[in-house]
């Protein structure tokens, strides 16, 4: 039911409504009459205010091509559909990895569309070092948004753990590993594959009601949002659906509405269905149903009954506000030695000791070669790396593993000096320029080479820094 009036003061257009409810005893209880019963939009006549409710729906569970051997579209083909429904965010969520992560910020900040980066994670049903067949049967799935640049290195340090720690034929996370990482991220239970949907199935309420409250524990009661779709095909979805809504009013949990897409039309549902089976290894006939990625319109008319599930979907999408400039070198969080102010201050430091520590004489000549590298080196911004790499050859040479450098680093005396290479490029007459001069437009890079049947040791020493995040 809604009222409208017109306000000659304020020259605005004022929208109430009021959403039908039942008086009959239901399953459902009740929610906050206030909070999900009613509400209103300003609207002048010029215009629209900025923050005015509207029905607007983002697709915040999609999935593209490396999603391997679960959904067709490409990322090109994911921002062109979004673009032409008059989305203006969505996100990506792939199974397990995050592949196509930065293909997919450029495609979309292009095209105008706000991007959203995510995972549809495996979880595994204890810890993720349990590798057991009949227990792995009960992994679940979660959808983790990155609502800022903390959550993204969050995301990217549980994805990368939950292949390097928890891969079972799936990569998988665990909740030990979401509690260390749960910053920035907000997390939608799904409605089918969810720890709290799958508890529902099997009839546990209670194991639901005190999953959502570990969940909510985990990421903050603001940050976890309960899943419902629409796919009345799947045997048993709908009545779940109800389940999920009366576990979400009664323990005043918001809602958010998705179509978990897999495929861009209707039309596409057969040829994914067969690529699933590919994958399963199962043949048998396709399921009849849509996860195609639908339009707001759709959206509206599949979500009519929960306002508050459609329009969350844009309030999500509001929140998250990870950015990052591209084409850009960064390198990691690398603390300064005691004594210096900063890295471009170490580095001189430590290329002037090695003059005598490679027994040569402080000439001019010498003198005048650091001082040329210098100034390039740190104008371009790459002292911490040469510092980097300098302790991690100082670690191998501790730990008598077999390295050595090659290519064009050998022309850097610097490089030399700080013990990177064990070439002098003066008595050599070897160039710098080759290796790096002020007109490069690309990073340096020097080449390493390792006794293979160590590099574990050395991934692990340069991991220190990894660790430490990026600046």
């Amino acid at each position: 039911m809604y009222f409208v009036w017109y306000d000659e003061f304020l020259d605005s257009v004022f929208i109430v409504s009021f959403l039908k409810f039942s008086r009959k005893k239901s399953a459902v209880p009740e929610p906050n009459f206030c909070k999900h019963f009613f509400h209103y939009s300003i609207i002048p006549r010029f215009g629209i205010v900025e923050g005015m409710a509207t029905s607007r729906f983002i697709h915040l569970h999609t999935h593209s091509h490396y999603s391997f051997l679960q959904a067709l579209p490409k990322i090109d083909e994911l921002v062109e559909k979004a673009k032409k429904e008059g989305m203006d965010a969505l996100a990506l969520t792939d199974a397990g990895n995050m592949h196509g992560a930065i293909e997919f910020y450029k495609a979309a900040t292009k095209a105008g569309v706000k991007p959203i980066l995510g995972v549809d994670a495996y979880l595994a049903p204890r810890s993720r070092f349990e590798k057991d067949h009949i227990l792995d049967a009960k992994r679940s799935r979660i959808v983790l948004l990155a609502e800022n640049n903390e959550g993204y290195q969050n995301l990217l340090a549980l994805v990368t753990r939950s292949w390097t720690e928890g891969f079972f034929e799936r990569p998988r996370m665990d909740k030990e590993l979401l509690r260390e990482r749960s910053r920035g991220l907000i997390a939608l239970l799904p409605s089918f594959a969810g720890d709290v949907s799958q508890c529902l199935r099997a009839g546990d309420s209670d194991g639901a009601a005190a999953a959502l409250a570990e969940f909510k524990n985990i990421f903050g009661a603001d940050n976890v949002f309960l899943e419902i779709t629409h796919h009345p095909k799947v045997a048993g979805h709908e009545e779940l659906q109800q389940q999920i809504i009366a576990l979400a009013r009664a323990s005043d949990t918001s809602l958010v509405g998705q179509h978990d897409v897999y495929y861009l039309n209707p039309d596409d549902r057969e040829a994914t269905e067969i690529m699933r089976r590919i994958q399963q290894g199962e043949h048998g006939k396709n399921e009849d149903e849509d996860f195609s990625f639908i339009s707001e319109k759709t959206a509206e008319k599949l979500f009519k009954d929960t306002p508050d599930a459609l329009t969350a979907s844009g309030h999500i999408a509001d929140r998250c506000t990870l950015s990052f400039e591209l084409g850009k070198w960064t390198f990691p969080t690398v603390p300064v030695s005691k004594g210096f102010k900063n890295h471009d201050e170490e580095l001189r430091a430590k290329a002037y000791a090695g003059i005598a520590a490679r027994g040569l004489a402080e000439t001019k000549e010498v003198t005048d070669r650091i001082d040329y590298e210098l100034d390039i080196i740190i104008n371009k911004g790459f002292a911490v790396y040469y510092l980097i790499v300098a302790d991690l050859l100082a670690f191998a040479r501790r730990e008598n593993i077999l390295t050595t450098t090659r290519g064009s680093a050998a022309g850097s005396l610097v490089a030399y000096l700080t013990g990177i290479t064990n070439v002098d490029p003066l008595f050599y007459k070897l160039p710098f320029e080759r290796f790096l001069n002020p007109e490069r437009p690309k990073a340096p890079d020097i080449d390493m080479d390792m006794a293979d049947n160590r590099r574990d040791e050395m991934m692990r020493s340069l991991s220190r820094w990894a660790r430490r995040g990026s600046r």
